[in-house]
């Protein structure tokens, strides 16, 4: 690839929510020449709102994301591209990223703030309600669903833990689960020693109003009347790149990074989602204000020798 003539670039952010435009805030502030390239497309779009973020509790996400944009863009050595990463390449300068629609850019340094893709169960009404009355974190929506009559969608070794955190919040709680065996009958006894009700049965469909739980229906054709619902989901990498780059996933599927969220190769940083397994604004912010301060310190140590 000949790139004498393209623009090299300090960092390059891929991807330009929360997590991306803070790191990018932090490296515009040191003058450095930072390209974001986003879609616009992050997963908490169908998300009323926000919340456990000071300053800006209750307040829709994409309001949130837009205000940040508008900062950020204060800054003159920062620039946006609208466009979808597609692959990344190592080169003598440091990377290539090129997008969908055939461009390509190059950088010293990478940011990786490409979040996660939900897998969602396939229920009947659950993706309309999923981010609104469907929820996966006490901490980001727990409090807005306090003393109703809630559900449990999940399973797995920390089940009893996760549950303790809503039981907290409201004494009526259901766990469904579609089988219950050996390996999870200890945890369903501590479950329903503490007042947990259990339905064991599949769900064909969720009933619901704009996204808010109205019934459960079972496979049975029996029903159930909640009003929330929690679902922890599995989830993949929204990009594959880091992987193909060489950057190593932790037993979880997340990029595994270190304490400054550089991942396992070198010049290359993930935060966000994409690396944490606790999802929220106020940690995807202070992920990305971390990177931006390590690599700015990584450029000024390369450049003064």
């Amino acid at each position: 690839m000949d790139s004498s003539n393209q623009k090299l670039y300090d960092i390059i952010i891929v991807g330009g929510s929360y997590a991306g435009l803070s790191a990018a805030m932090t490296l515009g502030r040191s003058m450095r020449n930072v390209l974001i390239i986003d879609s616009g497309n992050p997963c908490n779009k169908q998300t009323p709102h926000s919340h456990n973020f000071l300053t800006r509790d209750g307040v829709p996400p994409g309001e949130i994301a837009k205000i940040a944009r508008l900062e950020v863009a204060k800054y003159p050595t920062i620039e946006f591209y609208e466009g979808f990463a597609v692959s990344g390449s190592k080169i003598s300068e440091g990377f290539v990223i090129k997008t969908s629609d055939g461009k390509s850019f190059i950088t010293k340094k990478l940011i990786f703030a490409t979040g996660i893709v939900d897998s969602l169960h396939a229920i009947t009404g659950f993706a309309e309600c999923w981010g609104i009355s469907v929820i996966h974190c006490p901490y980001c929506h727990g409090y807005e669903v306090r003393n109703k009559k809630t559900a449990i969608l999940a399973d797995g070794d920390r089940l009893v833990y996760f549950t303790s955190l809503i039981k907290n919040l409201t004494d009526d709680v259901t766990l469904i689960t579609s089988e219950i065996n050996a390996s999870n009958a200890d945890n369903i006894a501590i479950l329903q020693r503490n007042g947990v009700k259990i339905i064991e049965k599949k769900i064909s469909e969720i009933q619901h109003h704009n996204g808010y739980i109205e019934k459960v229906i079972f496979s049975d054709g029996t029903a159930e009347s909640f009003e929330a619902m929690y679902a922890p989901v599995p989830f993949l990498q929204h990009s594959n790149i880091p992987q193909e780059l060489g950057c190593e996933l932790t037993d979880a599927g997340l990029i595994k990074i270190d304490e400054s969220h550089k991942t396992t190769l070198e010049s290359v940083y993930a935060v966000g989602d994409n690396s944490n397994m606790l999802r929220s604004v106020s940690l995807a912010v202070s992920s990305g204000s971390v990177a931006g301060v390590k690599i700015n310190g990584e450029l000024s140590a390369e450049m003064f020798r």
